[in-house]
Parts: C-alpha cells; structure tokens; sequence
C-alpha cells in the first residue's frame, strides 16, 4: 500500500515540479512579446513627437496637434505594458521562490529517510552488544596474557620473598667487597688510609705484612 502511495505522490511530485517550469517558460515568452511589444510602441511615440516637429514649423498646428494626441495613446499603452510586465515578474519570482522551498523540502525529506534508515540499521541496542562484545574479548586476552606469564613447572615453587632477600644480600656482598678491595702496595711519601673495621676483621692479613706495610698501616690509624 505505501509502495502505491509512494509512486501516486512521486508522481505528483514531478507533474508539479513540470507544472511549475511549463509556467516559468509561458511567463517569460509572455514578458519578451510584451518588451517587444513595448519597444515598439515607445519607437511610434517618438515618431509622433517628429512628426509634431515637423507640422510646427510648416504652421500645421492642427496636424500637430493630433500626432501628439496618437503619442499620448501609445504612452498610455506603454504604461499598460509596463504594468503587465510588473505583475509577470512578480509571478515569476513567486514561482521560483515557490520551487525552490519544494526542491528545499524534497532535499529535507530525502535526508530524513536516509537518516531514518541508518537508524534502523544500528540502533543503541547493537551498539550496547558491539562494546560489550569488545570489552569481553579485551578481558579474555588479558586473562590469556596473564596465563601465559605465569611461573610453570619448578619456578613457580619459588618464594618471590626469598629470591628478594637473597638478591639484597647478594647485592650487600657486592658493596662490601668494594668496600675491602685493600691496595696490596702503597708509595712510601702518601700513607694509604686504612678502616679500622678492615684491619679488625683481617688479623692474619697484618701479620704477614712487611714492615714497610705495618708502618704504612700505623701512619693510617694515626691520621684516624
């Protein structure tokens, strides 16, 4: 039923539509015949003025007299056609004003129902289950990635505190060796600064020093 509908105002749409261009061409066929019209008048008129002349000066007033009275009847006629051209315009302008509000609407109207469609086509419950689906999927690969870095098999016995602990003390023992790296020889003219925390923890070492390295080592605790 609507498809009849559709095709009855289309239709009509377009005979109005030709209806409207028939009328703007007769409007302007009838503008032109009555410029013509006009111009043609306005040429009589003038010649009635010189003819007027004319019978002036050959003291033919009477004659005169009645080529001004013609003048006067075709200036009549040319502000008659110059009314009739008015009104035309005016129809004219009516119906292009009129033509261009229908192409206006037909424009909004064809707009609409694309917009109309495209509702139809996605409306928010979709667009609700599109993201819902895309938040799923997102969940699932964090969880796949989690997984997949989890610890398997014997390393995911071990104690992450442990290991920590380990690795500080690792890393103290480190410190603490470059600490005590000792300078085996030191110049005689600059004493070597020695901890008294090394010599106290290295007994053995001092004894079996030379002299010149005990001497070396009482200069530094001196300086202490």
């Amino acid at each position: 039923m609507s498809g009849v509908f559709g095709r009855v105002f289309g239709k009509s749409k377009e005979q109005s539509q030709a209806t409207a261009l028939a009328s703007l061409d007769k409007l302007n066929e009838t503008l032109e015949m009555l410029e013509k019209k006009e111009n043609l008048l306005v040429k009589k008129a003038n010649l009635e003025v010189e003819k007027a002349k004319n019978f002036t000066k050959a003291k033919n007033k009477r004659a005169a007299i009645q080529c001004l009275k013609r003048k006067r009847l075709y200036e009549q006629q040319i502000e008659q056609l110059g009314n009739f051209q008015l009104r035309i315009h005016d129809q004219m302008i009516m119906l292009e004003a009129a033509k261009a509000t229908t192409e206006t609407v037909d424009a909004l109207r064809t707009g609409a129902s694309a917009m109309k469609a495209m509702h139809k086509s996605t409306n928010i419950d979709d667009v609700d289950k599109t993201m819902d689906e895309i938040n799923d999927n997102m969940e699932n690969m964090r969880q796949i990635q989690d997984l997949l870095s989890t610890p398997m098999g014997a390393a995911a016995d071990f104690d992450e505190d442990e290991l920590e602990a380990e690795l500080a003390d690792l890393e103290g023992e480190e410190l603490e060796a470059e600490l005590l790296a000792p300078t085996t020889t030191a110049p005689t003219t600059a004493p070597v600064r020695v901890p008294t925390a090394q010599q106290s923890t290295r007994p053995s070492a001092q004894s079996s020093k030379t002299e010149d390295d005990e001497l070396a080592a009482l200069q530094a605790e001196m300086a202490m």
